[in-house]
């Protein structure tokens, strides 16, 4: 187990892509090797979990590495990087800093310190612990999501301007990286797929918790039944239940080929409960696949064209089951800390996700 101490990232740290980008025998393979076997590029926007030492000055007392952690995604970043080394037919690109920077799966705001601004005002109105509507000023959260103090309010207009550069130019140093990388990788693996004739995905990979924290860090409060993760994951193209279009709105992923993948996931996470996978359910998918729809919406002429489909899609596991029974009931006790992952469970989730596409590669 960790200490319950928030982790940090030494002052001064800057990022390349070569540090956020795996992919299989790294050691004897280019990135244009993987690139040109590779059908699917996975992201992981919330993986990052340690706090830029920049920022820490920044931080509310009461903000524990549980409380840190349990704001992130980070139980993806293990799993993902263990799927990549044995799956040459992905690439894997992840965000190494936490999204309290700022959330790369919500439209960057044009004006940061008017947003936080405006995020703090909405905490204050909801009174000290109570749900606040951020809807619109959440790409920099103020308060975690279960609305405990995350970040210090200024006290002037000095501090203010001060917490929005600060972040700003921190967030280039691991967060704008990671999106330049992201956006590089897509525009590079689409132009692969109509050299080689094939089709393309890019996946953006996630995990919620079923239940949030309470003060004690004891992360055990049921959430309401609308907003719970179906028992394994929840795959996103925007559509309804069943993965059709919701009236108008656009799919980002054909509602056939979705549906394809849910099946392909039961089988490679070996569930029997149809119901373990679900469609849309209680997310729609965010900005990262809102993002890729609208590219490969310009560039479907040219897919039909060439006879390839380009798609994405959002995955959404169920924290408690990713984290496995022990350690998922180890965070629902009192704590500061948060436990180590468990390799085991991570090398079977990994193989249970190539399975997964496998299956639906050849479905």
């Amino acid at each position: 187990m960790t200490s319950g101490e928030p982790v940090l990232i030494p002052a001064g740290t800057v990022f390349t892509p070569e540090d956020l980008t795996f992919y299989a025998d790294r050691d004897s393979r280019s990135l244009d090797d993987a690139i040109a076997e590779a059908d699917l590029l996975v992201s992981c926007p919330h993986s990052g979990s340690a706090i830029p030492a920049e920022l820490s000055r920044f931080l509310a007392p009461e903000f524990t590495q549980r409380l840190q952690f349990d704001f992130t995604d980070m139980s993806t970043s293990p799993i993902v990087r263990r799927w990549a080394e044995i799956d040459s037919r992905i690439v894997y690109v992840e965000n190494p800093h936490p999204r309290m920077i700022r959330d790369p799966n919500r439209a960057k705001p044009e004006n940061l310190e008017a947003s936080l601004r405006e995020a703090f005002a909405r905490v204050h109105k909801a009174g000290a612990g109570n749900k606040a509507d951020l809807t619109g000023v959440d790409a920099v959260r103020p308060v975690t999501f279960s609305f405990y103090p995350l970040l210090l309010e200024p006290t002037d207009d000095a501090g203010w301007k001060n917490l929005a550069e600060t972040f700003t130019e921190t967030a280039e140093h691991g967060l704008g990286v990671y999106e330049r990388t992201r956006d590089a990788l897509i525009e590079g693996m689409v132009e692969k797929s109509f050299e080689l004739g094939r089709s393309f995905t890019t996946l953006s990979f996630h995990d919620t918790m079923n239940h949030t924290t309470r003060r004690d860090g004891a992360v055990n409060v049921e959430r309401p039944e609308a907003d719970r993760l179906p028992d394994v994951v929840a795959l996103s193209n925007r559509g309804d239940h069943h993965g059709n279009r919701r009236g108008d709105n656009p799919v980002t992923m054909d509602p056939e080929l979705i549906r394809t993948l849910a099946v392909s996931h039961r089988k490679g996470f070996q569930v029997d409960d149809p119901d373990a996978v679900a469609l849309n359910q209680p997310y729609l998918g965010s900005f990262e696949i809102i993002r890729a729809g609208a590219r490969f919406a310009e560039l479907s002429a040219r897919a039909a064209e060439a006879g390839i489909t380009l798609s994405a899609v959002q995955a959404e596991f169920k924290r408690e089951f990713l984290l496995g029974n022990e350690l998922a009931a180890y965070i629902m006790k009192p704590g500061l800390d948060w436990p180590t992952p468990d390799a085991e469970r991570v090398d079977q989730l990994a193989h249970a996700c190539k399975a997964s596409w496998d299956h639906y590669r050849n479905s």
